[in-house]
């Protein structure tokens, strides 16, 4: 195993709360500090993968179904090459995938050691990059868990709503079987706090109660993703927040937040090997 290589899973069960923009900006965030970064997408719906400029995700006929079928069967006639799979985005790799992975994850049932399908699949990458970003559904199903142990870390991203916190102990709960029954290792890098309008009673009442509830048990991160029409943009454009609108609050936030997880990491690198996309 490449432990110079952290594999990070950006995961929450409830769908909506910032886990495809922050998997691409902190991805994009890494490169720009001058790591070597690999994104997976780990979700049929390939929102990652539409969100990096794939127009058409679905018409893709090399993916991580086929990678992890190759895995799960070990023949020959699903072997699939890294060349013309691997796309690029904004100096950052990028694992696709697309619908084609629902079939996948049913096919993970009927597979022996079916919770590590991934981290066998991604083992031999490890060596090629200084972060491994997954970008997760919004479930706790079979794919969610090959996830969490693939992964080194978590970041939990967590829309400071009533309803959003109150599923996370339904994800810690997921996240405490997998670390006693498979990946003692794993960690929780922390909670990041998404969408954050700081102009609302709620919005400040609830992420108040949230780091006063879970405070104690796990990291919060210092920064907030605020809300911002900017944001929204970004998939529909196919850029990070860095190339759309690089001096907006989100881009200065997604900073903040690479920051912060390289800090977690106790990783350094020359900002010189960054080329901007541009």
């Amino acid at each position: 195993m490449d432990d110079s290589c952290k594999v990070i899973a950006i995961t929450n069960q409830k769908g909506g709360v910032g886990k495809t923009t922050t998997t691409l900006n902190l991805g994009v965030g890494l490169v720009r500090q001058g790591y070597k970064v690999l994104m997976v997408d780990c979700d049929p719906q390939g929102s990652l993968t539409a969100s990096s400029g794939i127009l058409s995700p679905d018409n893709l006929d090399k993916t991580l179904s086929e990678l992890m079928t190759f895995e799960m069967t070990g023949d020959d006639k699903d072997f699939v090459s890294l060349e013309g799979l691997v796309k690029s985005f904004e100096g950052a790799d990028l694992i696709p995938s697309n619908i084609t992975l629902s079939g996948t994850e049913s096919a993970l049932s009927n597979c022996l050691s079916r919770e590590s399908v991934l981290i066998r699949t991604i083992e031999p990458l490890k060596k090629k990059y200084d972060y491994i970003l997954i970008d997760c559904m919004p479930s706790l199903g079979l794919l969610n868990i090959n996830a969490l142990v693939a992964a080194d870390s978590l970041i939990i991203p967590c829309e400071p709503t009533f309803l959003s916190s109150k599923g996370m102990n339904l994800l810690l709960g997921s996240v405490g079987r997998v670390k006693r029954q498979i990946n003692p290792n794993l960690k929780i890098d922390g909670v990041l706090l998404t969408m954050v309008d700081s102009r609302t009673n709620n919005a400040r009442d609830i992420s108040s109660a949230l780091r006063a509830e879970l405070g104690t048990k796990i990291h919060f991160f210092d920064t907030g993703i605020p809300r911002s029409v900017k944001a929204q943009e970004c998939p529909l454009l196919g850029n990070s927040i860095y190339t759309h609108e690089p001096n907006c609050k989100v881009a200065v936030a997604y900073e903040s937040l690479t920051k912060e997880v390289i800090k977690l990491g106790g990783k350094t690198k020359d900002k010189s090997r960054y080329v901007s996309p541009r």
